[in-house]
């Protein structure tokens, strides 16, 4: 249990995990902060998140915020479906194999 203070659950996340350790989230932010300390971060559609690419994902998220405080609409992703869960079980299954040099 955490405080229900706004980002607190992230942050007991980031102050928790070490390096090797493996988190399922879909927040940008929080996989940008668990990177750095060598942290997999992977989406719940399979997604591996990579410290390269993070600036410009977090940018983007940065401009749909903009645009929603604005009062204009912005897409949300598609429906979870059961291809997505397939996609998560085969990707996380296919690094964990990489990993342990299966």
């Amino acid at each position: 249990m955490v405080d229900s203070r706004r980002e607190e659950a992230d942050l007991y996340i980031v102050n928790h995990c070490r390096k090797g350790d493996i988190v399922v989230t879909q927040d940008h932010g929080l996989a940008a902060l668990l990177l750095p300390k060598k942290v997999l971060a992977i989406s719940p559609r399979g997604k591996l998140f990579i410290e390269d690419k993070m600036d410009e994902l977090l940018y983007v998220r940065h401009l749909g915020q903009k645009q929603r405080r604005a009062g204009m609409k912005t897409k949300g992703p598609n429906k979870f479906t059961n291809d997505d869960i397939l996609k998560f079980c085969q990707d996380f299954e296919k690094f964990l194999s990489t990993e342990e040099g299966i």
